[in-house]
């Protein structure tokens, strides 16, 4: 018989360890424009609608993010924008989106264990809060967000005041996603990956519900086993995990978002 290989040869990607600020910055640009082109990829554009943001690694007041106007399809690391706590953009010469100023701004200071924050409006995102309801443990993937979201259970409007950020903040509390009724998903970590991974799988989450409540009454997965679930698969270290797939695809069919 084969001899098996020692488990200390195998290997196992984790999230890694920088040496510098500079190192850490740089790799949470790489992956925010990844992060980007995957919500291109998979359709979460809607017009100049949708925003990622990255928390800088020594200015932790200021965050990266998309610039306004530009498709998430042809987002590099050089395009993104550093933007300051008042708005201001510092870094980069686009505008910034006064929509993920006003939201994300707020996010990120009343959560300073938020590396990034994600929204977009997706599809079934849209649909899933325009019914002002949240997810419900019918599948083991969707159990990561179980009594770990929230409902923003308001809508006035294009989010363009730091007043309303701070309520959507508030809505938000210590979960990993909140659904803005009539509006879409958010979704934080404490990685680019982990924020990115919240919300594709959350938005699968909303298609999967939508799906098979169409068809009948979905059975609902225990309590206690549904929280159980969520211990195993609802923490970032197993978002960002998840995630690598999509972020080893998106980076070898379009090495270009590097530049």
């Amino acid at each position: 018989m084969p001899e098996p290989v020692p488990t200390e040869q195998l290997q196992f990607a984790l999230p890694p360890k920088h040496e510098s600020v500079a190192e850490e910055r740089r790799y949470r640009k790489e992956r925010l424009a990844a992060a980007l082109r995957l919500f291109g990829r998979f359709g979460f554009e809607e017009g100049v609608a949708g925003h990622i943001t990255a928390r800088d690694p020594e200015f932790t007041d200021c965050f990266w993010v998309n610039p306004f106007g530009m498709s998430f399809k042809h987002i590099t690391v050089s395009d993104l924008l550093l933007v300051n706590h008042q708005g201001q953009v510092v870094e980069g010469r686009h505008h910034v989106n006064q929509a993920a100023f006003a939201i994300h701004s707020q996010i990120h200071r009343a959560r300073p264990d938020v590396v990034a924050a994600a929204h977009s409006h997706s599809t079934y995102g849209r649909a899933q809060a325009a019914l002002g309801e949240l997810l419900e443990p019918i599948t083991q993937d969707v159990c990561a967000f179980y009594e770990d979201h929230a409902l923003f259970d308001d809508y006035t409007g294009v989010v363009v005041d730091e007043e309303e950020g701070r309520r959507i903040a508030e809505a938000l509390g210590p979960h990993k996603a909140v659904i803005l009724r009539n509006h879409g998903l958010l979704t934080v970590g404490d990685s680019v990956d982990a924020a990115a991974w919240w919300f594709i799988t959350m938005e699968r989450s909303c298609q999967v519900q939508l799906t098979a409540k169409a068809a009948g009454k979905p059975v609902l997965i225990d309590p206690r086993h549904a929280a159980h679930t969520r211990d195993q698969l609802g923490n970032d270290l197993a978002a960002w995990i998840n995630y690598q797939p999509l972020y080893q695809q998106i980076v070898r069919s379009e090495p270009d978002l590097l530049d």
